[in-house]
């Protein structure tokens, strides 16, 4: 039984490299074979991907957050394109819509979460999505724009109604330790109803820590426990969803077979 953390910003949880590579070895002896380490902004993502480049259990996304609205960077555009080829990308992210943090404005956001999916449709890759607060523009914007390779809704934080409209697109639906909260019924419901060959779990650390590690700071050696929350909803074994959830992580990021196995 393996485990695929879709989401984890490594760089905020230690910034020393000897520290980033025992994270991920932490995760490995708790069944993490895998992770997508995700950056805010591209002057962290520069220091991440260099700390972790010997992390050969470790894939990369790369793109401007909503939370850098503001200073994207010079030639944000053109670093996202060339940072793209770097070895072991799979995703331009996380990108989206922040409107509870109120970062720039709703204008600017737009813009910039547009450019980046016009970005990833020209470059063949799939999206890495947040969405806080901003669920009908979110939406909307993907209706239109959403590229080929499709994306992932991460940590997932609508209700099931939202989900049957995201599920019509060329979307998964990544659920974090919020998940096993007691109060989070819009999220029990989507994780009971929906499709699992749709379905993602993810750290998110080293935020949304699972309940079961209330207390203390998240990281992805926890990531177990959200799947076997999310196995309690279902009614199933764990080792019955681990299994069908990393054959969607690969697919996800179109990553073959016999490298994610």
């Amino acid at each position: 039984m393996e485990f695929f953390d879709t989401h984890a910003h490594i760089g905020l949880i230690h910034e020393d490299q000897i520290e980033q590579l025992l994270i991920v070895k932490q995760a490995h002896r708790a069944k993490v074979k895998h992770i997508v380490s995700i950056c805010n902004s591209l002057s962290d993502f520069d220091r991440v991907y260099q700390n972790l480049k010997t992390a050969k259990q470790v894939y990369h996304a790369v793109g401007v957050s909503p939370s850098e609205v503001t200073n994207p960077g010079d030639d944000w555009d053109l670093q996202v394109k060339q940072k793209a080829s770097f070895n072991r990308i799979v995703a331009i992210g996380e990108i989206g819509l922040d409107y509870f943090r109120k970062f720039g404005n709703k204008k600017s956001q737009i813009e910039l979460f547009i450019q980046q999916l016009d970005l990833a449709r020209e470059l063949e890759l799939p999206v890495i999505i947040h969405n806080r607060e901003a669920g009908a523009d979110v939406l909307s914007i993907l209706q239109d724009r959403l590229p080929p390779k499709g994306g992932i809704l991460h940590c997932y934080s609508e209700g099931w109604e939202y989900a049957k409209k995201s599920l019509d697109l060329n979307l998964y639906i990544s659920f974090a330790g919020n998940v096993t909260y007691r109060n989070a019924r819009n999220l029990h419901e989507t994780a009971v109803n929906m499709p699992l060959d749709r379905m993602l779990i993810e750290s998110e650390s080293p935020f949304m820590v699972p309940s079961a590690y209330q207390g203390k700071r998240n990281k992805p050696a926890y990531l177990s426990k959200v799947a076997e929350g999310i196995a309690e909803l279902r009614g199933i074994t764990v080792e019955e969803l681990a299994p069908v959830l990393f054959e969607n992580s690969l697919q996800a990021f179109n990553i073959p077979q016999d490298d994610g196995n």
